[in-house]
């Protein structure tokens, strides 16, 4: 079981939930209807923290978030099922080189000990947010590159 704080809901998943709606748009090249927006990320934060809060082993709840926001695109924000499963997997891969680099940084480059940063949340907060921050920066890019080319819908 994954213990997650209120802290960690208000700092860290609702953010990234705002952020991996935004994502699925992006990588199904939709363009953002605001309000469907606005409830399917705040369904997809309260999904995840709901998750992560079941007594299940780490990992197995990356794969509910996985089909909890694909039923949230699939229901809320009326995507196709090919076009929101295309658009989580890409979400979930992009994600996962960001934290992917963001973990060699704290670990390699600033050699600080990994296992401590988990142990404390302001620390795990702190360690984590650059992953989300890029995260962030590259799927606004890429959104704003297509709306500049007129390939959202």
């Amino acid at each position: 079981m994954y213990n997650v704080t209120i802290l960690e809901f208000f700092v860290r998943a609702i953010p990234e939930a705002f952020l991996f709606v935004f994502s699925t748009y992006t990588f199904s090249k939709v363009s953002i209807d605001k309000r469907k927006y606005l409830l399917s990320s705040v369904f997809m934060a309260i999904s995840a923290f709901v998750i992560r809060s079941l007594p299940i082993h780490f990992g197995v709840h990356t794969m509910l978030a996985l089909i909890a926001l694909i039923v949230i695109n699939v229901s809320i924000n009326k995507f196709e099922v090919v076009k929101a499963t295309q658009a989580v997997i890409i979400t979930f891969i992009v994600e996962l080189i960001c934290e992917g680099l963001n973990f060699i940084i704290i670990q390699y480059v600033l050699r600080i000990n990994i296992n401590l940063v988990f142990e404390d949340v302001r620390y795990k907060l702190l360690y984590s947010s650059p992953s989300l921050l890029i995260f962030g920066c590259l799927v606004s890019a890429i959104y704003f590159i297509l709306l500049k080319r007129n390939k959202l819908r």
